[in-house]
C-alpha cells in the first residue's frame, strides 16, 4: 500500500505545468491501442493516393515542429506558465490526433502490407512522442535523455517521406527486409560450422586458465567443459543439409521477391498481401532451426524445426505459382526448389531417424 502511494504523492508535487505534462502524456499513451487495432474508416470519396502522401507528410512535419517547441521551451529554466504549457500540449495532442485520422483514411483496398508499414510508422511517431513527453516531466531541464528522446521523434518523422507508396512496393521492401534476414541468419550459421566449435575460444580460454584444476568436469562459469558444448561427428553431419535447406530459403526469398519485382500488378494488392504473409514467416523458422544447431543438438528437435521450414517454403512456392507474379505456373525454377527442399529434408530425416525412433 506504501508503494503504491508514493508516486501519487510524488505527483502532487510536481509544478503545474509539469503535472500538465504527465497527464498530456498519459492521453498520448491512451491512443496507441487504437492505432494497433484501429481499422481504417469507411468514406465514399475515391481515394486519391497523392492527396494521402501529401496530408501524411505534412502531418508528420506538424509533429516533429510540435516536438521542437516543447523540448526548447522545457529544456530550460524558468519553466512555462501553465496557460502557456496549455497551449503547447493542445499543439501536441492535435498534431497526434491529425497523424492518427491520415492514417486511418488510408483503406484496406490498398494492401494491408502497406497499412502494416503506415500504421508502424505512426506508432513510432505516436510512441516516440509519449515518451519524450514523459522525459521532460520527469527531466525538464537540458540533459541528454531529452535530446535523445526528440531525436527519436525526429526521426521517426523523418521516415515518412521513405515509405513505398503503394502495396507493390510496400511488398518489395518486406520481402527484402526478410531476404536479408535469411542471409544474416546463414552467414552466422556457416561462420559456426567454419569455427567447428562456436564455444571455442571461450572453453580454451577457460581450460587454460584452470589448467592446475586435475582434470575437474565441473561447470566452470556456466559453460560445462563435456561433449554438450562441442559438436559431435553425428551433430556436424546433420547440420550440412540444414545449411543447405538455410541457402534453399534464401535461393526462395530471392526468386520470390525477383517474380514481385518482374511480375507484381499494383492493383493486385490482395495476392501480393498473401505472398508476402506467407514469405514473412520463412525468416522466423530459419531463427529457430539456427538456434537448433547449437550444442547440446537435440536431433528430433532439429528435425521437427527443419520441417516446419520445409512446410513454410513449400507454401510460399505454391502461393507464388498460384498468383498473377508467375504467368507461367510451369516455370523451372518452382519445381527446382521445391525438389531442392525435399532432397535436404529427407537428408535429415535419414540423419535423425534412430534417435526419432528410440
Amino acid at each position: 500500500m506504501a508503494s503504491a502511494a508514493a508516486p501519487a504523492a510524488a505527483d502532487s508535487t510536481l509544478p503545474p505545468a509539469l503535472e500538465q505534462l504527465r497527464h498530456l502524456a498519459g492521453e498520448l499513451r491512451f491512443l496507441l491501442p487504437g492505432v494497433r487495432v484501429g481499422e481504417a474508416r469507411e468514406t465514399t470519396k475515391e481515394f486519391d493516393r497523392e492527396t494521402f502522401w501529401r496530408r501524411f507528410r505534412e502531418a508528420a512535419m506538424a509533429v516533429s515542429r510540435a516536438a521542437t517547441t516543447l523540448t526548447e521551451v522545457f529544456s530550460r529554466l524558468p519553466l512555462p506558465s501553465p496557460q502557456e504549457t496549455q497551449k503547447f500540449s493542445e499543439q501536441v495532442h492535435a498534431s497526434i490526433k491529425a497523424i492518427i485520422a491520415v492514417y486511418y483514411s488510408l483503406p484496406k483496398d490498398q494492401g494491408i502490407t502497406l497499412r502494416k508499414l503506415v500504421r508502424s510508422a505512426t506508432l513510432d511517431i505516436v510512441d516516440g512522442m509519449a515518451q519524450l513527453v514523459e522525459v521532460l516531466y520527469i527531466t525538464p531541464t537540458q540533459s541528454p535523455e531529452n535530446l535523445i528522446s526528440y531525436n527519436s521523434v525526429w526521426e521517426a518523422c523523418q521516415q515518412v517521406p521513405r515509405i513505398p507508396r503503394d502495396n507493390k512496393a510496400a511488398a518489395l521492401s518486406v520481402l527484402t527486409k526478410s531476404v536479408d534476414l535469411v542471409k544474416d541468419a546463414h552467414e552466422e550459421m556457416e561462420q559456426a560450422v567454419e569455427e567447428c566449435d562456436p564455444y571455442y575460444g571461450l572453453l580454451s580460454d577457460i581450460e587454460e586458465d584452470n589448467s592446475d584444476n586435475h582434470g575437474d568436469e565441473e561447470d566452470i562459469l556456466g559453460c560445462p567443459s563435456n561433449r554438450d558444448s562441442y559438436w559431435s561427428e553425428e551433430d556436424q553431419e546433420l547440420i550440412i543439409p540444414c545449411l543447405a535447406l538455410v541457402r534453399a530459403s534464401k535461393a526462395c526469398l530471392k526468386r520470390i521477391r525477383l517474380s514481385v519485382a518482374e511480375n507484381g500488378k499494383k492493383d493486385q494488392v490482395a495476392q501480393l498481401d498473401d505472398i508476402v504473409d506467407i514469405s514473412d514467416e520463412i525468416s522466423p523458422s530459419v531463427d529457430d532451426l539456427a538456434l537448433s544447431i547449437y550444442p547440446p543438438v537435440c536431433h528430433p528437435t532439429v528435425r521437427i524445426n527443419c520441417a516446419k521450414l520445409v512446410s513454410v517454403l513449400k507454401k510460399a512456392l505454391e502461393i507464388t505459382k498460384a498468383s498473377h507474379v508467375t504467368p507461367q505456373p510451369e516455370d523451372s525454377w518452382i519445381p527446382l526448389l521445391i525438389n531442392a527442399v525435399d532432397h535436404c529434408m529427407n537428408r535429415i530425416k535419414e540423419l535423425t531417424q534412430h534417435e526419432v525412433e528410440l
